[in-house]
This record gives C-alpha cells, sequence and structure tokens, in this order.
C-alpha cells in the first residue's frame, strides 16, 4: 500500500479513540467551570450520596460508588497508558503492548499476593479458613492473568512476524 494513501486515507475523520479524548479534554476545562461543577455535584448527590434515615449510605449508594470508581480507575490508568502508546506505536501495536504490560503486572501482583497473603487478624467471616483456602481468588487470578498475558506476548510475536523487515 501507498504510504501517501494512509496517510491521506487516516486524515479523513477523527477515530473513536479521538473522539473519546476531545471529549475527555473539554469535560476536563469545563469542570473548572462552577456552574457545571455545582451540576455535576447534584447529580452526584442525587445518584451516589442516599442515605438512610439514620444518615448512613444506602447500600445502592455504596455498590454504585464502588462501580464507578472501578470504572474511573480502569479508563485512566489503563486508557492513558494505552493512549500514550496509540501515539507512539499505532493503534495495533500500542493494544498489544498495553495489554501485555497490564497483564504482566496483574500476574506479579497476584503472585505477590499468593505468596504474602493477609496475615493477622481476619475478618469473622474469614474465620475457618486454612491458609490455603485464602489464596485460592489471588491463585484463580494468578493463573487466569499468566494466560492472558502469554496470549498477548504470542499476538506481539505474530505482529512482530507480519512486519515486513525495513
Amino acid at each position: 500500500m501507498n504510504p501517501i494513501t494512509t496517510i491521506i486515507k487516516d486524515e479523513r475523520g477523527m477515530s473513536t479513540l479521538e473522539k473519546f479524548g476531545l471529549f475527555a479534554a473539554v469535560f476536563s476545562v469545563l469542570v473548572f467551570i462552577p456552574v457545571v461543577r455545582s451540576l455535576l455535584g447534584d447529580v452526584f448527590d442525587a445518584t451516589l450520596g442516599q442515605v438512610d434515615d439514620e444518615g448512613h449510605l444506602t447500600g445502592l449508594a455504596i455498590a454504585l460508588r464502588g462501580i464507578l470508581i472501578t470504572i474511573i480507575a480502569i479508563v485512566s490508568l489503563l486508557g492513558s497508558v494505552y493512549l500514550l502508546l496509540y501515539t507512539n506505536l499505532g493503534a495495533r501495536l500500542g493494544f498489544l503492548v498495553a495489554g501485555a504490560a497490564t497483564f504482566g503486572w496483574m500476574v506479579i501482583g497476584s503472585l505477590l499476593f499468593v505468596v504474602y497473603a493477609p496475615r493477622g487478624l481476619r475478618p469473622a467471616n474469614l474465620i475457618g479458613l486454612n491458609a490455603f483456602q485464602i489464596r485460592i481468588p489471588s491463585i484463580a487470578l494468578t493463573l487466569a492473568s499468566l494466560i492472558i498475558f502469554l496470549m498477548f506476548v504470542v499476538a506481539l510475536d505474530r505482529y512482530d512476524n507480519e512486519q515486513p523487515d525495513v
């Protein structure tokens, strides 16, 4: 394929990632406007600030906060890594490198949890579990992350073998 054709083809319109990045940039600027910030605070209080008669947060509010925090953490941490790699390596190679790095990091983190599982006082619902039973979820996460990491490594190898030598 002609490099000039590729450049012209790429400049025809914005990709979904570029549109999302533009939306995120505009949103981050709008947050500094007091009226917009007040409106976002009202929406937050209406959905995630629900309290019961005693003044404690409801179970739904706690669950929604946890889900929202998890989504924001994944999008901001993994998304920023992918965006940086996307601008330097391209969409496909950037995705493969970001995926391999993410799941490699998860293998190391979960393996450390397997080796150094929590010690000391445990919550009441864990009484009766032995040392192996406490580690079962982290062992499962280690194995799943290792399999996905190896899949990304194989995909990177195939990608490297597809590329013509320059």
